[in-house]
């Protein structure tokens, strides 16, 4: 005999007896969901589940409604914003002139001192 691995050719969880090791499955119902490119998708859910209103589109991700004609819109992307940037958002120019002439003081002061 050769020697080799004796479960060659199984796959993890195969078996004889199938459906009804694991039981009987839930009873299931396929709602629709159209995302703002056109895709479908149908998702099973439980019959007792209760039914999201969005669903994310496995195409493409975009969110995905139950209305084909009114599919919910495209999230807004923000453009990546540097730190000055959301620090001219908090200070007018005459604030940054203050802080900046507090800020060449305190090193002046620092220079002079032995």
């Amino acid at each position: 005999m050769a020697g080799g691995n004796a479960i060659r050719g199984t796959r993890v969880g195969a078996g004889p007896m199938g459906e009804s090791e694991r039981g009987e499955s839930a009873p299931r119902r396929r709602v629709s969901y159209w995302c703002a490119n056109g895709h479908e998708s149908r998702p099973s859910f439980a019959v007792e589940a209760e039914i999201p209103e969005n669903w994310d589109c496995p195409r493409c991700g975009l969110p995905a409604g139950r209305d084909e004609q009114a599919p919910p819109a495209p999230p807004r992307n923000e453009p990546y914003k540097t730190h000055l940037a959301y620090v001219k958002e908090r200070r007018s120019d005459a604030d940054g002139e203050a802080i900046l002439e507090e800020a060449l003081m305190k090193l002046r002061k620092q220079r002079e001192e032995p």
